[in-house]
């Protein structure tokens, strides 16, 4: 016979597992959406109120947010990947 202690343990520790990368999957999602704004807006304010140059700030800063988005979502995803390898 199975021991039934056993399975909601499993299915608990299943759903906690679950969750945290539901957790980290957002996570990454709202930081993708964050980064892009705040390179987009530190650009738009060097172009428009500090050095008169537009769109040249403007594309160089929202590039480099879209790429520091990147740069966390490749992070997060090589730590997942670590994390599963040692299991």
């Amino acid at each position: 016979m199975k021991d039934t202690k056993q399975q909601p343990s499993q299915k608990k520790e299943a759903k906690r597992e679950f969750f945290r990368l539901l957790g980290v999957a957002s996570t990454v999602g709202i930081n993708l959406v964050i980064s892009t704004f705040i390179g987009l807006a530190i650009g738009w304010l060097l172009d428009n109120k500090v050095f008169n140059t537009s769109p040249w700030f403007t594309i160089i800063f929202l590039i480099l947010g879209i790429a520091a988005g990147f740069k966390y979502l490749f992070k997060i995803v090589s730590k997942i990947d670590n994390n599963n390898s040692e299991k």
